[in-house]
């Protein structure tokens, strides 16, 4: 079993870096290149929930742990633009912090979100200039970063313009790929503009499985799957035999370790989903989509993703450790 580790070389070295002016606000700097034996590693940017790092911590830190590919949240660019959101898990405190134990079978339930906010929200996306998005996408590219995915997720707050906006800021941001955590029901509403605007929308999952991802497809040949393999572990789906199947409409792919049986997110190497299986089989097909981290810790994102991105060196390189 591979078990997680400190890495404590490489986190100080981040957290050395982060302390300097990053290079890329000026002038471009050299690419990463962050493939492991033929396997693309990413992150995604839910690993910087409640850090309080915004969009010039986040480039700093990748370049520092190694990570040269993004699936972006809206709320991290939405925020670094002076929109009305704020970083995410603002308020909130991370999952590390101990709380009382919930129902067998219950979720976590948020607050219905303000009526005012998110017309305010809604009026900002439409007014905002998308010259703005494309600054955004040169500081990536400037940090020698691949802004893979735009992570915005269409729900039925959105109106028909707010929509195609977003199919604008995509581009703007050098992409032609969403990935969107939203109901199947909204894919009709996103058909037109995917298909117009020649933009992939990609399907992601947190509690749901092979049934709506195949509802969504059959819309569209632009609708794709972002497949987050602990999540759909945890659903009592394999995403080994989902991948085999389905690779080639298939964006990116989150990696998150969690126990079985809808069970807690853990450090990886400290679960039961089959994330070395998903590497071995990455490294043998040499398939081209990015294998995102998604992990958020105690010790904050450069330590907690040195400490991601070595396990998954480990096992793409020496599965017999598994």
């Amino acid at each position: 079993m591979i078990t997680r580790r400190t890495f404590a070389t490489t986190a100080l070295s981040a957290l050395a870096y982060a302390k300097f002016a990053p290079a890329f606000a000026q002038q471009a700097v050299k690419p990463i290149d962050s493939t492991i034996d033929g396997v693309l590693m990413g992150v995604q940017s839910a690993s910087f929930t409640f850090s309080g790092m915004g969009l010039p911590d986040i480039i700093t830190t990748m370049r520092a742990v190694g990570l040269s590919t993004i699936d972006t949240m809206s709320e991290h660019v939405e925020n670094f633009l002076g929109g009305p959101v704020a970083l995410p898990g603002t308020g909130r405190p991370g999952p590390w912090v101990p709380r009382p134990p919930r129902p067998a079978g219950s979720r976590p339930s948020f607050p219905p979100p303000d009526p005012a906010k998110r017309e305010a929200l809604r009026r900002w996306r439409l007014e905002v200039g998308l010259d703005k998005y494309e600054q955004v996408a040169k500081m990536f590219r400037n940090g020698g970063l691949n802004f893979f995915s735009y992570n915005l997720s269409f729900d039925n707050s959105f109106s028909d313009e707010e929509i195609e906006k977003g199919f604008l800021m995509t581009k703007a941001l050098g992409t032609r790929i969403i990935t969107a955590s939203s109901p199947v029901e909204i894919f009709p509403r996103l058909k037109p503009y995917a298909e117009k605007h020649d933009v992939i929308v990609a399907l992601h999952n947190h509690t749901i499985g092979p049934k709506e991802f195949a509802e969504a497809m059959a819309l569209s040949d632009k609708f794709w799957v972002n497949l987050d393999v602990g999540h759909f572990f945890a659903s009592g789906h394999d995403p080994v035999e989902y991948l085999k199947q389905h690779h080639e409409r298939i964006t990116n792919i989150h990696i998150k370790d969690r126990l079985s049986h809808e069970g807690e997110s853990v450090p990886f190497g400290d679960g039961q989903t089959p994330l070395v299986a998903v590497f071995q089989l990455l490294k043998k097909e040499r398939w081209t989509f990015p294998a995102c981290i998604e992990y958020v810790g105690p010790a904050g994102p450069a330590i907690e993703l040195a400490s991601c991105l070595q396990y998954c060196k480990d096992a793409i390189k020496h599965p017999y450790q598994a």
